[in-house]
Order: structure tokens, then sequence, then C-alpha cells
């Protein structure tokens, strides 16, 4: 929001105060202003000028040869382009030497053969509008030579106030507000303001109906004898600083009024509205014709204020075409009016159409303030056209109660709230200087909160304090360390896990960690073939597809592979987030929430010839490993996945869980798997890349107890190292036969490592070999041949249990 220097002055008296030091002010006190500017500057540079005469360009017909008088000499010969200039005329003129806008400098010039010693300008050459349709005329009287700033009243300075700032105080949308906080802190009287109505006519009261309850109150006042002609330069310089385009007298002083005390406020062309006025909500599919042009599609709960039933204004928006106030008006009726702050953002929002007026109304305004601002317009365009008459008292009619109301106050205890001595005089000093009324002494006062601060703003004692602490000034409140008794955190397994994990993935393995939303998108549910599964549903989508919250992790990390492909050729992702589980419950009823680390790898497949065991799948099987390892997890055995617990997005005949042993049994700790294929092209990734991915459950895992990983000594005697292959049929899991080899060495197995695989037609269709490194070692004695031997033994036994072969050289 903009404010002007100037607009303020017209509140408090400034002198003393510069802008920079009522910007610290009001950052410090009220709102942070985000920065402060001078207006307009080029004005510093022009002159008033007198045009003494105007005669057609001897070699151009759209220019003119104007004689000027700068007040300081002889007149000045100016080539000018403008069609409106005119003998007469009081101009603004650049004179040689000045620098305009743009880092124009004007120089003395021939313009077709006739010298040029100056620039009569526009608004816009001047930087104070964008109005260029001819130059700008002054009032007549200015004298020649003085510079703008000093005929035009002073140089004026715009501050930029955070809107966000201000939210819970609509009286701060206003120039009187601002000036009444500044009143406040420097202990000065505001200014008087007349705003009580003259004296109006005994006619008939203007018909008003209300028929929603979003229109707690609504003032109609019919004005009579107004013109709609160019409004004064100090009007129309005091709204173009705060960034408002002046139209003419009417409309420029309705929006005069809006900033100033911070009351929205419209003009009907009355002959426009003979019918009377109905306040209503719009009906289902209804539609209407707004101020710019747009024709709007409204819904039950706009509110719309209707004249013969017919839409005139979108309330607290936007007024309708069909009724604005033209040149030929001379009638008007004003509107003002309080709505409902939520029905207001909430048709504001759905029709993206906030404006100044949408942007007051949706803070609260105080309904006692439409009396107020309808007599101040009526003074002030009366001040401009004292022909004006009002021929009926205003109708004033609506539900509306005054917000007004008192609050328990105990001294003490904000003196013990703000850490500082203050006397109860400072106090009740600090409240009455910004409108609060105070009743009673001793240990508990009664506060009385004005209207304009009651509608959302101050409602508990703390608030009161914060305005006692603002005023005083948070910055001489002196500095204290913080004294408390502080115990240590109860430790959390979740969040250990959690940070363990992060540290893990994120070092040697180097994965990427991803942040996605919890909602999964339809084209990834459709690619993955997971729609018939279950899924909490979200009704307000935050974009279209995205009504689904997902159940797992994993899918969202698939939906970032092929986006990320683009740019490398190798991809590592792991998310650590929650899914959603409708047909489970919470304790509360809710819909379940599943805790999950979810891991992607993706990379070109290896070529022909690369070794057995160089796939995605057993690098990730890997690092989920020393996953688990981190985060105190058992260690896990690996069971192929049944195809119940095997997710959509898993291949077949390549997936595997990692169990443990629970307090009740064997518990999952993770899933790993590759991609099926199908699932791969309906993601678009490209042909010959190999992708697999892995989910962790942290649920399970802090319900375990904690794996302590502890230090084992080294071993005191050497181990006997024995290669063993084994043929088996090509079904037999690898998990089952290095248990197999575990049961045959007993506690002297050390080591057990897969390191090679084969598949041959010497060993025969259906057939595979598995070769093992194996280390035996005792922690009591050097082990001998013998041991070895009984080992192989044990094992062919083992083997034979499984259907498998000891194959021997």
């Amino acid at each position: 929001m903009h404010i002007s220097y100037r607009w303020l002055a017209r509140h408090l008296d400034l002198s003393g105060h510069d802008p920079a030091s009522i910007a610290r002010d009001l950052t410090l006190h009220v709102a942070e202003v985000e920065g402060f500017h001078r207006f307009a500057p080029a004005l510093d540079a022009v002159v008033v000028g007198q045009v003494l005469s105007r005669e057609p360009h001897p070699d151009a017909d759209r220019l003119s040869l104007c004689q000027v008088d700068l007040g300081d000499g002889p007149p000045r010969a100016i080539v000018c382009g403008a069609a409106n200039v005119a003998a007469g005329q009081t101009v603004a003129v650049a004179p040689v030497g000045a620098l305009l806008p743009g880092d124009i400098e004007i120089r003395r010039a021939k313009i077709r053969g006739q010298v040029s010693e100056g620039m009569i300008c526009s608004e816009r050459e001047l930087g104070v509008s964008d109005e260029q349709a001819g130059i700008w005329e002054l009032p007549a009287g200015l004298g020649p030579g003085q510079t703008l700033t000093e005929a035009l009243g002073g140089a004026d300075w715009v501050f930029e106030i955070e809107n966000k700032a201000i939210t819970h105080r609509p009286d701060l949308w206003a120039h009187r507000g601002l000036a009444a906080e500044l009143a406040a802190l420097w202990g000065r009287p505001l200014l008087p303001m007349e705003t009580r109505l003259p004296a109006t006519g005994e006619g008939p009261d203007f018909a008003v109906r209300i028929a929603t309850p979003h229109c707690p109150r609504y003032l109609a006042l019919p004005i009579d004898g107004v013109r709609a002609e160019r409004s004064p330069e100090w009007l129309r310089l005091l709204l173009l600083a705060t960034g408002q385009r002046p139209i003419d007298q009417l409309v420029d002083v309705s929006n005069f009024v809006m900033l100033d005390l911070g009351q929205p406020n419209h003009l009907f062309d009355r002959d426009r509205v003979a019918g009377g006025i109905e306040v209503r909500e719009a009906r289902q599919g209804e539609t209407m014709r707004t101020l710019d042009g747009e024709s709007r599609s409204l819904q039950p709960g706009d509110v719309l204020i209707c004249s013969d039933d017919q839409p005139v204004a979108l309330g607290g928006v936007m007024g309708g075409e069909g009724s604005k106030v033209a040149a030929d008006t001379r009638r008007l009726l004003l509107e003002v009016a309080n709505f409902d702050a939520a029905a207001i953002r909430a048709t504001a929002a759905r029709l993206g159409l906030r404006t100044d007026a949408s942007a007051r109304f949706e803070k609260a305004l105080d309904p006692g303030l439409p009396l107020d601002a309808a007599g101040h317009l009526v003074r002030l365009l009366s001040e401009l056209q004292p022909g004006l008459s009002l021929p009926a008292a205003p109708t004033d009619i609506g539900t509306w109660r005054d917000p007004a109301m008192s609050l328990a106050f105990r001294p003490e205890r904000a003196r013990a709230l703000l850490g500082i001595p203050l006397t109860d005089r400072d106090i009740a000093r600090y409240l009455e200087r910004l409108g609060f009324g105070i009743e009673g002494d001793g240990a508990t006062w009664q506060v009385r909160v004005p209207s304009w601060r009651a509608t959302g703003d101050v409602s508990i004692e703390e608030d009161l304090i914060e305005e006692v602490g603002r005023l005083h000034g948070y910055e001489n409140i002196a500095e204290q360390p913080i004294r408390a008794d502080l115990s240590p955190a109860l430790p959390d397994r979740r969040r250990a896990v959690v940070r363990a994990a992060q540290d893990s993935l994120s070092g040697g393995p180097a994965f990427n960690e991803a942040l996605t939303y919890s909602f999964i998108a339809e084209p990834v549910v459709r690619a993955i073939g997971a729609e018939s599964e279950p899924y909490t549903e979200v009704v307000n989508a935050i974009a279209a597809g995205l009504d689904r919250i997902r159940r797992d992790i994993v899918p969202s990390l698939l939906g970032l592979v092929e986006p990320n492909l683009r740019h490398a050729e190798e991809l590592r992702l792991f998310e650590i987030g929650k899914g959603s589980r409708v047909e489970d419950k919470d304790d509360w009823g809710k819909p379940a929430e599943v805790h999950q680390i979810g891991l992607v790898w993706s990379r070109p497949a290896a070529g022909t010839g690369a070794a057995f065991d160089d796939t995605v799948q057993l690098r990730l099987k890997g690092v989920v490993e020393q996953l688990l390892s981190a985060i105190d997890a058992p260690p896990p055995t690996w069971r192929p996945a049944a195809a119940a617990s095997r997710p959509s997005w898993a291949h077949p005949g390549r997936s595997a869980l990692a169990m443990a042993d629970g307090p009740a049994g064997e518990v999952p700790l993770a899933f790993l798997g590759d991609i099926d294929p199908l699932v791969a092209r309906r993601l678009g990734w490209a042909e010959g890349r190999e992708t697999a991915a892995a989910s962790i459950d942290i649920d399970v895992i802090v319900g375990l107890p904690i794996h302590r990983r502890v230090f084992k000594d080294l071993p005191r005697y050497p181990g006997v190292k024995i290669d063993v292959a084994l043929a088996v049929d090509s079904t037999l899991p690898a998990s089952e036969l290095e248990a197999a080899v575990r049961r045959a060495g007993g506690d002297q197995v050390a080591k057990v490592e897969l390191f090679d695989l084969y598949g041959g037609a010497q060993l025969g269709q259906g057939r595979k070999s598995l070769a093992y490194h194996v280390l035996l070692q005792s922690d009591s004695r050097t082990l001998s041949d013998a041991d070895g031997q009984r080992f192989l033994a044990a094992l062919e036994q083992e083997a034979a249990r499984l259907g498998a072969e000891l194959r021997r050289a």
C-alpha cells in the first residue's frame, strides 16, 4: 500500500519529522515500511510558464511555435507538438538544462528550422501519470518561473507499506488511521476533521432493501447538482502519488475518501437506479458486466446490489457498467455500506477480481464508519462544487451493532509480560493516546476498545499489552538473558532413524534427497497400474489430477525419473515421507499414515560381458543393507516377495523382502525390486535402462529393539578359505543355498560370499551353478584340513536335501 507524506500532513503536524524518520517510526511501532521514494522528482527542474502566443510552425503542419513567459526575462521560443496548446494557458516548461525522467536533458535546438528553447511537457513526460494526450495545463494564477514543486504545494514522498503487516488492522488501510498512530507515538493531536453530514432536504427516503446477512449496514444518500469535471491539481497529485488514476471530480472524491478514511464507497447515476436498491445474493448462473467491461458469472454467496432486480454492482468488489457515472450525470446516489469480510473475500478470490474496495472489506471494517465517510465525501465535494444539494436524508438500514467492547486489564500483568517497570500512569497514557478508554483503577481496569479496533484486532488482554509495548517501543526494552530450567529432550527413535538415513544415503551411496507433494498424479497412478487401490481423496485439489494422497513413497519418485533423466545418465533418488492408507484408521478415525524411505536407482543397462552381479538391483540391495545397519535395524534375511506383498510397479520375478525377527515373529523391514518393463514404458522411459526401487518401513523399524553394533575382536587364529560350487534347480533362491552353507559349517562359518553364477548346457536345462567363497574360522584354535573336509561332507548332505549337487573338479 502506498501512503503520501503530503496526505499525512492533512491530518497531523509533521514538523520535525522528515520522511526517513517517519518510515523508521512506522516500522518500529506500527507496520513495516518496505521503502520510500520521492514522488515525481522531475518537478523540481520544471517551471511554470505562461503561453503568450501560439502560431503555426511555418514548415510543419503538426507543430506550433509558442512564445512562453518563464518569469525571468524575455519570452522563450518553444516548438510544441501538442494539439491542445493555446495562448493564455499556464503550462509546465522544462527549460534548457533540465533533466527529465529517462535521463533526457533539454537542450537549445532547431526543430524544422525554428529555434526551441525548452519543452512544454505532458504529465507522462514528467513521470507524474500516464496521461500523454496533450500538454499538462496548470491552474490559472500560478506565477511564471516558480518550480512546479513550489507552485503545487511542495515535495511529496511515498511510503510503501507491506500489506501483510496490516492485514489485522483495517483502520491502517487509510491515511487518517496511520496519522492517528503517529499522533499517538509523538504525543501530538490529530488535526480536526469535520465528517458530519450537512443539512439535507426533506424529500422521501431513497428505497433500500437488504435481503442477505452478508450486508449488515447499507447507507444510500441522494446528491443533486453535480458535474463530472476535472479535479484540482492537489487532489489529482495526491491520488497519483498513491497509485490511483484520476478520472473526474466525482470518481476522484470517491477514491479520495476511501484512501483517507479506509471506507470504500460507490457512486451511482441515480437516474439509472430509479427503481430503488435491493441488496441480495446472486442466483445460480446469474451474470453481470462490471466496470472493467468483463462479464462475470455469479453464484449464491456473491453479494449483488440490484435495481429493479437487475444487478448494478458487485457488492464490496466493483460497480456495474450499466449504472456508472457519466459525463452527463447530474444526480448521484452515494452508497456507503458494510459487508461481511468472508463473503467478499470468497467472491474476489473466485473471480480473480481483487480491488481496492475488496481488499478493505476483507479486513472486517468498522460498521460505524459509513456515516462519517458519507459526510466526509459530501463536504469535500461541496468545496469543489458549491452548488450541489442533498434532497433527502440518507437511508441507513441494517442489523449492525457497535462492536466496541470492554476488556479487563491488569497493569501488573503488562509489566510482567513486557519486563519493564512502567507506571500505571505510563500505561494509561499509552492506551489513551491510541483511543482506548479506561475506567476504574487498582489491580484490574476496564479498558474500552473503540469500534475501529474491535472487529478482530483487539479481543484479549494480551492484545492491549502488545499495544502498550509497541507504543513504548520494543527497542527501548533492555535485553535480558533468558533464564529457565532446561532438561534434555527425550530420545526420539523416529527422528534418529530419519536423520541417520539422510546421512547414510547422501554419503557414500551418493543419493539425492527429493521432497515431493503427498499427492500422487493421475498419470503416475495409471502408469503403475494402481487405479484399483483405495486412496484418500482431497476435496479441494491444488491442481487438476492431484486429488489423491499417495499410499507409498516410491510412486512419487518414479514420476521424477523421466524428467530428471533429461539432465543425467544415472539417477539416484531417495525420499523420506508418509503415505495414507484409507482402509486403515488411526486412533482418531482418520486414514492411517505409513512412514517410509523410498529409493530409486536408474542407469543404462550393463553391456554384454558384464559381471553377473553388476546389476542395479544388487547394488541397491547393498545400499539397503548399509542403510538398515546405519539406522540400527536387525540384520535382514532376504526372501522372494510373494504376489500379495509385491507392489504394482515391481517386476513379478525380480523382487525380494528383507525380513527380521520381531517380538511376535518375522516382520518385513524393506521391499526391493526391479521396475516392471511395462510400467517403465508407460512412464515414458527410454529403452536400454535398468531401474530398481526399494521401500523401507520406518514404522516397523522403530517398533523393534535397537540392534546395537558392537566391537568384535580381531581373530586370534587364521581361517581356512574354501571355494565351493553348487548346482541347483534354477528356481531355488540363492538365500536358501547360502543358509545351507552356513548350516554345514555351523559356528565356524565366518563369511559367505557369492562370486560366480553360471548356467550352461552341461548343467542341464533348468539348472544353475552358484560358486561361493567360504571362510571357516575358530575363536579357540587353528583349523586343519580335516575341518575343511568335515565341512564339505556336511555341505554335501545339506545340498542333497535341497536337490542340489556339490560340484567337484
